[in-house]
């Protein structure tokens, strides 16, 4: 029996931050050799971020990664590691993978296929490497191979599938195994979506069966650049099984996760494979490293799924954990004391001031009330109702359209949380701009002329307040606008969509108030309900930018929530006509007649054509599942068009 002791380690880099980034690879080498690993997997690009963008091409970028790189190299005595950054090769640039041992740099792997769909976008920086091709490349001075790699350490191969070469469907790792590859390293950087790490569990599982080869699993963790959010949780497999897997969306830097695995388990495994042929000849790609990785009889302690993955609710805590993750991070990488946010009383910004409190209980628990407090440059107590109040003001600005029930909701909210609260009347603000455009233009302004500009300046005169507060305070505006409202526009450019970043505004409406409904009664695991929101769960969505009198509603406004963001899962999502839009909804929605249908699939289609300005305006929304419509990092649609109005002229029609 040959064993050697492996690790995969999430690590939370940010971009063009050669401090932090290299800080974290130490940790996470200092870490692999105390617990005895000999083989470590580290993230994609994690030398310089994953997120550099256009600082990909700046020549800067890529000189300092190899200085760090080379100072790294003395960390890596008696062990191999694979370290991510971007390398230029006869005039193109790629996405390589240096593997270094025992203090050598030995080979650069070179990523064969570049992900390009949903947020990603590297075919704009790299060119992809052709399997089998292999060369040297010119680092300051030094002719290193470079490719596609295997590396011989002593009698154990190793290659690599660099995040999205495993999921295609002609995966590197086939051809790995043919190579009589014993160990697969895949180092990725793999946004968190719904649902994604049970794909990745199979395809680890999968991998190392298929390939007949201990697979090896690393990944980002955190909100490294601004809207992505990593969720870690490193896998390794063996002989068809997942043996270890790693924390997923936590607050820590560093997560190592690790294993000792049977390397003559798998090699016999790929023995007794009739169908296999056999590979003679000279392998032109293979790197033989005089080195040779400890054997190891240790047993690592054992790594399982959290108990909040296999619960009932599993959706419901990873968005919870994702966006209190993304928004600690946003805050301590842009230098921010906390937050400020308009807190209405409705459902959104609700949900966004308990998402910053459950930040708050998981980051305590995660990194002692201290820690924690540290991050945010704050003097707290230990305990997280001192921290909140220290890094959260709200504030409910209070128009004469505002009601008592609204009012009294946010400040039960507020309370039960922690919150440091304000009552701010903007009221009189709000009367000076109308009663200043009335002498302007001449005329007294009335909701019958005028309904849209007078709801508006309600939305607008609240931003200014809670601006300052966020001003005077180093404290970050968040933005409270969701999805839903996105897609048609039912938003104020400049009130609700004031924010330096905007945490729900990639989840739809229908799953917030579903969401809200559990912490109300469930909550995240180890930390539990958030009872107080049921003040706000009984209440009717409403804008309150109406007089009272006309009870207006959000759903009466638009269309109900549940149908509009199935519309939009037609229309954007699956890209259909306003017709099959149609037609996949009276079978969806047998309870609606046909002419209302038709109603509320002609509204969403005029507003989504009409409002992609305001798409282009709001601030940086977390990305937590496949159907954002930031128009930056993933749905693009012109901001002039036809509209749709020969499609809905023709909708009409029997």
């Amino acid at each position: 029996m040959k064993t050697i002791h492996v690790g995969a380690a999430a690590l939370n880099q940010t971009p063009l931050d050669w401090v932090g980034n290299a800080a974290n690879i130490r940790r996470a080498i200092v870490e692999a050799r105390d617990r005895g690993v000999a083989l470590l997997c580290l993230p994609e690009l994690c030398l310089t971020g994953y997120g550099c963008e256009d600082a990909f091409y700046a020549p800067g970028t890529r000189r300092m990664a190899r200085r760090v790189l080379n100072e790294l190299l003395a960390d890596t005595q008696g062990l191999a590691v694979s370290m991510g950054l971007p390398i230029l090769h006869e005039g193109s640039l790629f996405n390589a993978c240096a593997f270094v041992v025992d203090g050598r740099l030995v080979g650069m792997t070179l990523k064969q296929h570049l992900a390009g769909d949903g947020l990603h976008y590297e075919p704009r920086w790299f060119k992809p490497w052709p399997g089998g091709a292999v060369t040297e490349v010119n680092l300051d001075g030094e002719r290193v191979p470079a490719g596609d790699l295997v590396y011989d350490i002593g009698g154990v191969r190793v290659g690599f599938e660099i995040c999205e070469d495993a999921w295609v469907a002609n995966r590197s790792g086939a051809t790995l195994s043919h190579r009589g590859v014993d160990v697969i390293l895949n180092p990725s950087a793999s946004h968190f979506a719904f649902g994604k790490q049970a794909v990745r569990r199979r395809l680890v599982a999968d991998g190392s069966r298929a390939f007949n080869a201990t697979y090896v699993y690393s990944n980002l963790l955190g909100n490294e650049a601004g809207r992505a959010i990593y969720d870690g949780g490193g896998l390794i497999g063996t002989c068809g099984s997942l043996i270890a897997q790693g924390p997923r969306i936590g607050f820590q830097d560093v997560a190592l996760t690790d294993a000792v695995v049977d390397i003559d388990a798998t090699r016999t495994q790929r023995a007794q494979i009739a169908s296999r042929p056999p590979r003679v000849g000279r392998d032109d790609g293979l790197v033989s490293i005089d080195f040779t990785l400890p054997e190891s009889a240790e047993t690592p302690h054992e790594q399982v799924a959290a108990e909040w993955e296999t619960g009932d609710h599993i959706d419901e805590e990873e968005f919870t954990r994702a966006i209190a993750l993304g928004l600690f991070d946003y805050a301590r990488k842009s230098h921010s004391s906390g937050f400020v946010v308009s807190l209405s009383g409705g459902a959104d910004s609700t949900a966004v001031v308990c998402l910053v409190r459950l930040m708050v209980d998981f980051g305590v628990d995660q990194l002692g009330a201290s820690g924690f407090a540290d991050r945010f440059g704050v003097e707290a107590g230990e305990d997280a109702e001192s921290i909140t109040a220290a890094i959260l003001t709200t504030a409910y600005q209070a128009t004469r359209n505002s009601s008592d029930t609204t009012r009294d909701a946010a400040c039960v909210v507020a309370q039960a949380i922690g919150a440091r609260h304000l009552e701010l009347d903007v009221d009189a603000i709000n009367q000076s701009y109308i009663e200043l455009i009335e002498g302007a233009v001449g005329r007294p302004l009335t909701w019958e002329r005028d309904d849209v500009a007078l709801q508006n300046i309600q939305a607008r005169v609240r931003a200014p307040g809670v601006w300052m507060l966020a001003n005077i305070e180093n404290k970050l505006l968040l933005a409270t606008s969701n999805r839903s409202e996105a897609a048609v526009g039912y938003t104020t450019m400049d009130g609700d969509t004031c924010g330096g970043i905007s945490p729900i505004a990639g989840i739809d409406k229908a799953f917030l108030r579903r969401w809200l409904g559990w912490l109300e009664s469930v909550g995240p695991s180890g930390v539990g309900p958030v009872a107080a929101v049921a003040v706000v769960n009984r209440l009717t969505p409403t804008a309150e930018l109406r007089p009272l009198a006309q009870s207006q509603t959000d759903e009466d406004d638009l269309m109900p929530y549940d149908v509009l963001d199935a519309i939009e899962h037609e229309a954007i999502g699956l890209k259909r006509s306003p017709a099959e839009a149609l037609a996949r909804l009276k079978i969806q929605f047998e309870q609606y007649n046909d002419a209302a249908l038709r109603l509320w699939v002609d509204r969403f289609f005029r507003l989504w054509s009409r409002n992609q300005w305001k798409r282009e305006r709001f601030a940086p929304s977390f990305h937590v599942d496949d159907k954002n419509l930031d128009p930056k990092t993933w749905c693009r649609f012109p901001i002039l068009s036809g509209g749709f109005k020969r499609e809905l002229a023709e909708l009409g029609r029997d």
